[in-house]
């Protein structure tokens, strides 16, 4: 199996490919013909989807690190000492959240730009909200750059644990955040960012062994918001996307095999808030993210 496999471009399908910020994804396979899809190709592609996704028990580090992102380190971008170590807890997450970072759509993709984009969160989460550290896990730039986040997450990715971080109310014990850079409640992300996203979820599925299509949620289907935007939208392919990444390397182990419920795609809902979104109030507030039930900030 070729390692780059692993890692190969993910480019969704656009109604305008030279507009990404003003176009609507289209989906390769709308909500409400998944299933007839399903029944018409019966003893085809999707019924192997549904039933024949195999994903061996969680890696080791050596191993999850041939497949990982190229991931900057907080060192690497001059992030601040945290007030408070961040919690580890023995305990694989559940959900990997996607957020908008409910900033500007800027066209400087470079990675100095990146770098300040995580300086600047953490000094608004430290500052501006009084938290330990910053909130997310990881950031991913426009340019598609990757940075660590909340302190100790990276370790306790190779050790098989879970950073407690302060993106997603109330659930925080059991989720990884990831912030993509950008206001996406009327644009779509730039594909350099697009694919950093499904590189970086699909190596978190693979090292906790989780399910891509019950995992990889938005901000908005645990908290009353309306991020990520648009890019909630993309959500379903990104789940078929890294199903697809996660089955093909499948084949170099076999601990175990995962049952995957395609139905679970359609369980979340796409069509949008049931609420008006307004703008954020400010970069970098894009719904709650610290709660009654959460044990650190």
């Amino acid at each position: 199996m070729d390692p780059d496999e692993f890692s190969r471009p993910f480019r969704p399908r656009w109604e305008s490919p030279r507009t990404h910020d003003r176009s609507e994804v289209t989906l390769s396979v709308e909500r409400r013909s998944v299933l007839a899809r399903g029944t018409v190709l019966a003893g085809g592609a999707l019924l192997a989807e549904a039933s024949g996704f195999a994903v061996g028990a969680s890696a080791s580090a050596a191993t999850a690190a041939m497949r990982r992102p190229k991931i900057y380190t907080r060192a690497d971008w001059g992030a601040r000492p945290p007030r408070r170590r961040a919690v580890l807890v023995n305990k694989r997450p559940e959900y990997v959240v996607v957020h908008h970072t409910a900033s500007g759509n800027t066209k400087d993709y470079g990675l100095d730009r990146a770098f300040q984009l995580s300086r600047a969160i953490q000094a608004h989460h430290m500052k501006n909200n009084g938290w330990e550290d910053t909130g997310q896990h990881f950031t991913i730039s426009r340019g598609g750059h990757i940075m660590e986040g909340r302190n100790r997450t990276l370790r306790a990715i190779n050790s098989g644990l879970h950073a407690i971080g302060a993106h997603v109310a109330n659930h925080n014990n059991r989720c990884v955040g990831i912030e993509n850079e950008g206001n996406y409640t009327r644009a779509m992300p730039p594909d350099e960012l697009l694919e950093s996203l499904a590189h970086l979820t699909a190596w978190l599925c693979e090292v906790y062994d989780l399910n891509p299509y019950r995992a990889i949620i938005g901000h908005r289907d645990l908290n009353s918001t309306g991020c990520p935007g648009r890019l909630h939208k993309i959500l379903p392919l990104l789940r078929r996307e890294v199903a697809a990444r996660l089955r093909r390397r499948s084949s170099v182990r076999h601990e175990h095999t995962l049952q995957m419920d395609v139905d679970m795609d359609l369980d979340w809902d796409e069509s949008g808030p049931p609420f008006r979104v307004q703008g954020p109030a400010s970069p970098f507030d894009h719904g709650p993210a610290i709660g009654p039930a959460d044990i650190t900030r």
